[in-house]
């Protein structure tokens, strides 16, 4: 497939979507302060970011509420006290995960809520249950997408199928998820070619979201872009679960619409990202990180490896051999 867009292309359909909150809560737990929020809410207003993703719609039957912050919840009330009636061009989105959530109960009509967009996270097994979900919160007045995480992992055959009967419903789009960050440009370009391909036929968007584990998630998601992909994830400072995300700092500045600017954001890595770090907030690249990355395996082992304060590599590269 060649490639629709230049390094030099503007192309107004591409929306920017900021899951600092939601990837980067999994460092935290979700505690973060309404100062942050705030903080984060008026910087990506001031970016041009298009959408602003507040954290999970998670059951509260299933987690413990004093084990989280808020914003592993969202609920409407909270998401309002930051954005008010938010008008502004700036949309909200939140993720809800198979199985982990009472959509059924908890999501509201869209005339009463401040979110705009829910994003379905699911595994290729559990698509029909993703289809259910993101319908149900379509039939809602919302905005829906299903994410598709750990793709690395799927078979071919599961991965056309799921993207077949992705297309035939109600869904605006479909998202490819690196979940492992194992995912090289190459086979970045071929996963692309399949879902916008499906996208295409179905008149269905095509978003990324990529983890930085071998150091490729800003490569993969302007290698995505250039292919057609259009909405494409990233946090401050790619905070994110592990070694984080593609950072938006990279990606505001490698974007040619005139409506990014990159300035608030950096203003707003000074001011907050830096100071999370130095509370001792961990994200980012690690040889821990990458080598799960390398072999394609779920980044738990390196996040328990990383908070026993390991440092012996070479044992746990081959405790993740043995392992599988």
């Amino acid at each position: 497939m060649e490639k629709k867009r230049t390094m030099l292309s503007y192309c107004p359909t591409i929306k920017v979507v900021d899951a600092t909150i939601r990837d980067g809560g999994l460092c935290n737990d979700f505690f973060f302060e309404d100062t942050f929020l705030r903080a984060l809410y008026e910087t990506n207003v001031a970016a041009g970011v298009d959408y602003m993703e507040f954290g999970y719609k998670a059951d509260k039957d299933i987690f413990d509420v004093e084990k989280f912050g808020k914003w592993k919840f969202c609920n409407d009330d909270d998401i309002r006290s930051i954005v008010g009636d938010n008008q502004t061009d700036l949309k909200i989105s939140c993720m809800a995960d198979v199985g982990r959530c009472n959509y059924k109960r908890d999501f509201r009509k869209k005339s009463d809520s401040p979110i705009d967009l829910y994003r379905i996270a699911t595994y290729i097994n559990t698509i029909p249950a993703a289809i259910a979900m993101a319908e149900h919160a379509k039939n809602l007045g919302y905005e829906a997408t299903v994410n598709i995480m750990a793709i690395s992992n799927a078979k071919e055959r599961d991965i056309d199928m799921a993207l077949e009967l992705l297309g035939q419903s109600a869904v605006d789009g479909v998202y490819i998820v690196d979940s492992y960050g194992s995912i090289y440009p190459e086979d970045l370009r071929r996963l692309a070619v399949k879902y916008i391909e499906m996208g295409e036929k179905y008149h269905k968007f095509i978003g990324i979201h990529a983890h930085n584990n071998q150091q490729l998630a800003f490569a993969n998601t302007i290698e995505a872009t250039a292919l057609g992909v259009d909405y494409l994830d990233a946090t401050m400072s790619g905070m994110g679960r592990g070694a984080g995300n593609c950072a938006m700092e990279l990606l505001i500045g490698f974007l040619k619409n005139p409506k990014y600017s990159v300035a608030p954001i950096l203003k707003f890595i000074q001011q907050y990202m830096d100071p999370l770090k130095q509370k001792g907030v961990k994200w980012g690249f690690s040889v821990p990180y990458a080598l799960t990355g390398l072999l394609n395996r779920h980044p738990g082992a390196a996040i328990d490896f990383t908070k026993q304060d390991r440092a012996d590599y070479e044992n746990f590269y081959h405790e993740l051999l043995e392992k599988f």
